[in-house]
């Protein structure tokens, strides 16, 4: 198989990810549960990897890292802990349902005032539209850093100028950079930051989190066991248990920290261009095919995602030859991206996405090309 769905989770780890679950597995108490040795190697484990992921994402501390099951909490939590009734956010077509749902959800039962901003011809936000949305009362801008329909990244600078001229906080949806193009909080002026652990990060399933810049406060939205403040009837006050309720999964975020170590060693710099290099090598060869036609930039900033047509079949037909006939795996439909498919016109059809990751090989690159120009010509 050539697994072409990075976008969706990458299943080619580093080795050392898959050792230390396996030895957290057998090792690892409960973190901050209790004072033997498994449990204290617990907690030193979730430590480092919060001040890893810390100095990772330029975050200025490592207790505003809270860890979640995946991006898909993360952003419930942030959302559902700072809108209050009233309150005014702005975000984008090219929005994963896992932040529209939730916003839709807020505006249906707390009356929050939500717009979304349109997106230009190349699949970009349209900025201008987006200021104008915030004007001088909005709360929260949120966003993803690229698409994971069209691959487009977002230019975080000038979304934070537009939030913070508003007033307003800045919290960005990195499912699909973490890990793959350098994400510097203080830099990029992000208030809160959200990761899944799975995709770029190179980590397992079941791992995500927030960080969160100092002064900004999100009320808890799960209350539970922290193992502090035990006689307190409400949840603590501090970060991160105040937001991190019940256990967390330690064998998970063992192989986060693997991960991490082995995406430092390696340079983040390093697996952003190999990445752009195999889209590059992707582009370049269905260019010149008949009957394709890709979505969003084939030029500039560009996460490693190709989202395409051939011609007026259905992308689910396409995505089943390409596994069928050629063991070529990717992901065809909506993609949980209702507003950028609307803005496309691809609503019916959908899109076939193919998505490539640091273990991509320029082999399978070609082998994808290859397949398409065959099935194009056949069809």
């Amino acid at each position: 198989m050539i697994y072409l769905d990075n976008a969706a989770t990458t299943i080619t780890k580093p080795p050392q990810v898959g050792e230390a679950v396996l030895a957290a597995m057998g090792t690892m108490g409960n973190n901050a549960r209790g004072t033997h040795g498994e449990a204290l190697t617990a907690a030193r484990t979730v430590y480092q990897a919060r001040k890893k992921l810390a100095s990772f994402f330029n975050c200025s501390r490592p207790d505003h890292v809270v860890f979640t099951a995946n991006v898909t909490e993360a952003i419930n939590l942030a959302l559902f802990g700072l809108l209050r009734p009233g309150d005014h956010a702005v975000t984008t077509v090219l929005e994963h349902n896992s932040v529209l749902r939730p916003l839709y959800m807020l505006e249906e039962e707390r009356g929050i005032r939500l717009d979304i901003a349109p997106a230009d011809e190349a699949g970009d936000p349209d900025y201008e539209t987006l200021e104008e949305l915030a004007g001088d009362d909005a709360k929260l801008i949120i966003c993803t850093h690229a698409s994971n329909l069209t691959g487009n990244v977002v230019d975080i600078r000038r979304v934070s100028r537009i939030a913070h001229s508003a007033g307003a906080l800045l919290a960005v949806d990195a499912a699909q950079t973490a890990g793959t193009r350098r994400i510097d909080m203080e830099e990029l002026g992000i208030d809160i930051l959200l990761f899944t652990g799975h995709k770029g990060l190179l980590g397992p399933q079941g791992t995500g989190g927030m960080c969160i810049r100092e002064g900004v406060e999100i009320r808890p939205v799960k209350s539970g066991g922290t193992g502090i403040r035990s006689y307190s009837r409400k949840q603590p006050e501090e970060l991160p248990a105040r937001l991190e309720a019940g256990t967390l999964n330690g064998h998970g975020i063992a192989g986060l920290l693997a991960a991490l170590d082995y995406i430092t060693e390696t340079g983040v710099d390093e697996i952003e261009a190999r990445e752009k290099a195999l889209t590059a090598r992707f582009l370049n060869g269905i260019r010149d095919i008949p009957g394709i036609r890709v979505y969003g930039k084939m030029n500039g900033d560009h996460a490693a995602i190709v989202a395409l047509n051939i011609g007026e079949r259905d992308s689910g037909e396409i995505a089943d030859i390409l596994s069928e006939e050629y063991g070529i795996a990717v992901r065809a439909g909506a993609h949980c991206a209702p507003l950028m498919h609307q803005s496309l016109g691809t609503v019916k059809q959908g899109a076939v996405r193919f998505s490539f990751s640091w273990f991509t090989k320029e082999e399978e690159v070609d082998a994808a090309v290859s397949a398409l120009r065959e099935i194009a010509a056949n069809l």
